[in-house]
């Protein structure tokens, strides 16, 4: 296997490169030349991320229905990656709060650092 050159991300070309290829070696075995490759990749894109986002001063699920909207993604869409369409309207309509799979599974899936899905927030009660 081959290992690239990496160097500071700057469009989002080279954000989506640089990401395709993270998802191609996620699994390597570590001490192999990917493996290091894949720990810098990691670092080069939070750089990226944390550089490029300017994220709203919002709630969680707002903060979730912005990128929903940002990736063209429906509420199906979550739930395939969680695995449960209930939870998912339960979390988008404030009715139940967000577990921690759903906080990394949504992070990875919409690009959202996870310190911003941790924020408390108010559920909406029926009483």
């Amino acid at each position: 296997m081959k290992v690239l050159n990496w160097f500071l991300i700057e469009t989002e070309q080279e954000y989506e490169r640089a990401t395709a290829r993270y998802e191609e070696i996620k699994a390597v075995s570590k001490g192999t030349p990917q493996h290091k490759e894949k720990l810098l990749l990691a670092h080069l894109i939070s750089e990226y991320e944390n550089k490029e986002s300017e994220l709203p001063d919002v709630d969680p699920v707002e903060m979730i229905k912005i990128r929903m909207e940002d990736f063209g993604y429906k509420s199906s869409d979550l739930a395939e990656a969680y695995g449960d369409k209930g939870t998912i309207s339960k979390v988008l309509n404030y009715k139940q709060s967000l577990s921690l799979t759903m906080i990394r599974k949504f992070s990875k899936l919409l690009h959202i650092p996870a310190e911003a899905l941790v924020k408390e927030y108010e559920l909406k009660t029926n009483i």
